[in-house]
């Protein structure tokens, strides 16, 4: 007889499962953030998971075949897909719903988005984005806003000033630079901008040969280039590595555009000196921001200090969250411009570097266990557990099959701060007894009896009356 084949556990490349330690942290900072945009006057919403394909739009890394980048299939009607970010869903929402919202309208949103893409250290083919738009006004105090809130957001969620910093600089300064370099064609300006958007993981000379013939990667991909002439080349390398200083950059160009780039900077900075005295803010021409509908100033919020990878050695981190003005998106549903600015955070990405750079400490929240040593006590232990649940003390009895050495090993594994006995002896007297398995951790797994277990200086047999108050000294 054949054998029946086991399937493996396991899971496709670029998704991960999370416990409770990461989800601890993950919790906390959805926390802290939602907290946060509320005070800054964000209204939350919520979009669906998948929208229709061609409302999403062809943003992602530049492939070949179409709607490359994302996960989709064909319905009864139309091809759907899981949403890459959530600004396309926001621009198809302001489009459905503009005589009904305020404008300036601002909105953030907390939720999955899904990239059909090569996974790396951090990056997830699944994860969770936290968004902030300000849609309606060309007005840069709305950019100079965003630009603050992911700032002190940060901050609060207890990052130092000197961990981190806002990359600021505006898509209009390499768009007037192509002007000035006859660079037209569009498919051309698109790899040439997200060849640039690599440049903190492939350095100088990786942008060079993108912005020429092409690039091949250590796992020996060849990504082809822009295919850029040499003095072309040149001079947005001579861009890329100019100074950021502003007076001095706006030397490189007397383009219009390019100018019309400088002074929204200038006025950004401006507002932003009023907001805050902080120097997280900085100028950086290296900034382009791959994603090809910014259409002004654009945004980087990066991590300046080094974190361990998932093999142990110290990484730059880079980028934990991005954006930047994007006044055309929802013009592709409405015939007027409807202008936009907004920032992305990637709170899985986030997440995992605030593991790196804090040592966190959280209150136990696993639950007290009801021990079960005789069956014929069990109402009891409701009794017991009833308690425990009206005082708001996370708390079970143990369901499983096993003796008491099994049900003080599976509190041990839950790291459950006490188990709690009921038996012939407590019922005599109408007590309980409480093993503090925060001070007798290392007893705990190498108890093999209940006389053993009397004897642990870090057990108690308290009245049934004095149960919640003891039990709140040891949480």
């Amino acid at each position: 007889m054949n054998k029946e084949t086991k399937l493996k556990p396991e899971l496709p490349l670029g998704f991960q499962d999370r416990r409770k330690e990461d989800l601890r942290s993950k919790n906390r900072l959805i926390e802290i953030v939602k907290k946060n945009f509320l005070l800054f006057g964000f209204e939350e919403l919520e979009t669906p998971s998948f929208e229709i394909s061609e409302n999403l739009g062809k943003f992602l890394p530049d492939k070949n075949r179409p709607m490359s980048g994302v996960f989709g299939f064909q319905d009864d009607k139309s091809w759907i897909s899981l949403r890459y970010d959530l600004t396309a869903p926001l621009a198809r929402f302001v489009s459905k719903n503009l005589d009904a919202l305020p404008k300036p309208y601002k909105r953030f949103q907390i939720g999955s988005v899904f990239r059909n893409e090569k996974p790396g250290p951090g990056r997830f083919r699944e994860f969770t984005q936290i968004d902030a738009d300000i849609v309606g006004t060309t007005n840069n105090i709305a950019d100079a806003e965003v630009c603050f809130l992911i700032s002190d957001t940060l901050e609060k969620i207890g990052l130092k000033q000197n961990q981190f910093k806002i990359n600021i600089s505006n898509r209009k300064l390499i768009q007037g630079l192509f002007q000035d370099l006859s660079i037209t064609e569009e498919k051309q300006k698109l790899i040439a901008i997200r060849a640039i958007d690599k440049l903190d993981r492939i350095e100088i000379k990786g942008v060079d040969q993108l912005l020429s013939k092409g690039r091949k990667d250590a796992s020996g991909d060849f990504t082809k280039g822009a295919g850029l002439k040499d003095d072309q080349i040149k001079k947005i390398l001579q861009f890329l590595k100019s100074e950021n200083n502003l007076d001095k950059i706006k030397k490189l160009s007397s383009n219009d555009l390019f100018q019309q780039g400088i002074s929204e900077l200038i006025e950004i900075f401006d507002y932003l000196k009023e907001y805050s005295k902080s120097n997280n803010f900085v100028f950086t021409p290296t900034v382009v921001r791959g994603i090809e509908y910014y259409t002004g100033a654009i945004f980087e919020a990066a991590l300046t200090e080094k974190i361990k990878n998932q093999k142990g050695d110290f990484i730059e981190f880079g980028s934990i969250g991005g954006g930047g003005r994007y006044d055309g998106l929802i013009s592709r549903f409405k015939v007027t411009e409807y202008p936009a600015t907004g920032i992305s955070i990637g709170l899985d990405r986030l997440n995992y570097a605030i593991q790196q750079l804090q040592s966190q400490s959280y209150l136990n929240d696993e639950p007290i266990v009801i021990c079960v040593i005789d069956k014929n006590k069990i109402k009891t232990c409701f009794k017991i557990l009833d308690m425990l649940r009206k005082a708001r003390i996370q708390s079970e009895i143990y369901s499983g099959d096993a003796g008491l050495k099994a049900q003080f090993k599976y509190a041990d594994k839950r790291n459950s701060p006490a188990v709690i006995i009921f038996g012939d002896d407590e019922e005599k007297e109408n007590k309980v007894s409480i093993k503090n398995l925060k001070k007798g951790k290392k007893d705990s797994v190498s108890i093999d009896s209940r006389d053993e277990w009397k004897k642990s200086d870090s057990q108690i047999t308290v009245k049934m009356d004095q149960l919640i108050n003891e039990i709140k000294k040891i949480l």
